[in-house]
């Protein structure tokens, strides 16, 4: 087995050239509208979500001794749309009426470029091309990929919904007074069930997208679920650590500014060296939910270090 350096390298090489393949040009869309998507999908990130999405095709294609190439390539299009998601989720993130945030990936937030009307326009227009794309790629008339491809839509739809991703977002805008009705108070649970809904459901989506693309079992389905769960949960502790210890220059975006909001985070309830050991702790959990789908050693044990680990 390669390296995991060497497999995400190839993996992002493969993501951007697809993300610039398929993002809308001029005159297909108002050139607006094309050029500020392509200004925040384009500027860089860590592109974990899709990078997870073709390590899961990676790893159950092997487990079922199937050509491990095929499988990522037909995940490659919806790997690609959930950076689309993702990137859109952002865009409306760090809008004034949420995160109120003037620095994304290590440039200006797009609203701060183009406006906040046209920032909230390329959001819209980001979540609807991703799901096109998981529509219209890979071409197929074979029955058992199409529903494969519904299954992922089924699955994409509901995390980036409102028992999802926006769900987890409404949940965040209430314990910062921003909600209707007076602030909420979050604690331990709470805290943890706003971000398994903000943050988590994606990366539940990315894994179980690429599993299910492969051909992934029931079985293995369950199993891998409970490894993104554990993964997605120690990646929103470290995120919340490294903004308390890391610099703006490496994150990509400002530090400290959770704890200048006054935002619930897990350092702020459970201290820093408590919170490292939350994430270590959720990390070992994903390492038996992964020996228990039949995927170890894959380059999904490697991800799950790398999060733990990471500095930005």
């Amino acid at each position: 087995m390669v390296t995991f350096e060497a497999f995400a390298e190839e993996c992002r090489a493969a993501i951007e050239q697809t993300l610039d393949r398929v993002l809308p040009r001029a005159p297909q869309c108002p050139p607006v509208v094309a050029e500020s998507m392509r200004y925040s999908v384009m500027a860089g990130g860590k592109r974990l979500r899709p990078i997870l999405v073709l390590a899961a095709a990676d790893a159950v294609a092997s487990a079922r001794r199937e050509d491990a190439a095929l499988a990522r390539a037909r995940a490659l299009p919806a790997a690609c749309a959930l950076e689309l998601i993702h990137t859109y989720s952002l865009i409306h993130d760090d809008l004034p009426a949420m995160d109120d945030d003037d620095l994304r990936r290590g440039r200006p937030t797009l609203h701060t470029v183009v406006g906040e009307g046209q920032a909230i326009l390329a959001g819209d227009g980001l979540q609807a091309e991703a799901f096109h794309l998981i529509v219209r790629e890979p071409h197929t008339d074979d029955p058992i990929l199409l529903a494969r491809k519904l299954r992922v839509l089924d699955v994409v739809t509901r995390a980036a919904g409102p028992a999802g991703m926006v769900g987890g977002q409404a949940i965040d805008l209430q314990a910062a007074g921003k909600g209707a009705g007076a602030a909420t108070t979050l604690d331990g649970p709470t805290l943890a069930d706003m971000h398994a809904r903000k943050t988590g459901a994606l990366i539940r989506a990315a894994a179980a997208t690429g599993a299910i693309m492969a051909g992934a079992t029931e079985a293995q389905l369950a199993h891998l679920d409970r490894w993104a769960s554990e993964v997605g949960l120690a990646f929103q502790i470290v995120d919340d650590v490294l903004d308390v210890e890391g610099a703006s220059d490496a994150l990509g975006k400002t530090s400290g500014k959770d704890a200048a909001d006054g935002k619930p985070t897990f350092p702020a309830l459970f201290g820093l060296e408590t919170s490292k050991r939350m994430a270590a702790d959720a990390t070992t959990r994903a390492e038996a939910a992964l020996a228990d789908a039949g995927l170890r050693p894959s380059h999904l044990d490697a991800i799950a270090q790398w999060i733990v680990h990471r500095r930005s």
